[in-house]
């Protein structure tokens, strides 16, 4: 009986280990809004964090559109312009792999 109460209890220490390694976005939001209160106290803080973790993620960055395969090898090809051998390969290489 000790045995099977000592295993379970490993299992599940174990398994919480698990779990608790990776923090939830709750929580990587509430380091990043502690980051950015350092200095401020008292109401000051607590009207920030407020703020802070009450607001919505940022929509992402309107950057490039998402390129098919098809439109990044013309756009890799044009960029390459100029480029020969061993310099095309690996300009290409690179271009091709960046998301």
């Amino acid at each position: 009986m000790m045995k099977k109460l000592f295993v379970a209890s490993l299992i599940l220490s174990l398994s919480g280990a698990v779990f608790a390694a990776e923090p939830t976005a709750q929580q990587s939001k509430m380091k990043t809004c502690n980051a950015d209160a350092t200095g401020k106290k008292g109401d000051e803080r607590k009207a920030f964090m407020k703020e802070c973790l009450s607001a919505k993620p940022a929509a992402p960055a309107a950057a490039e559109p998402k390129l098919t395969q098809q439109d990044k090898m013309k756009k890799c090809n044009a960029d390459a312009t100029g480029k020969k051998g061993d310099e095309r390969k690996a300009f290409m290489k690179t271009c091709l792999s960046n998301k």
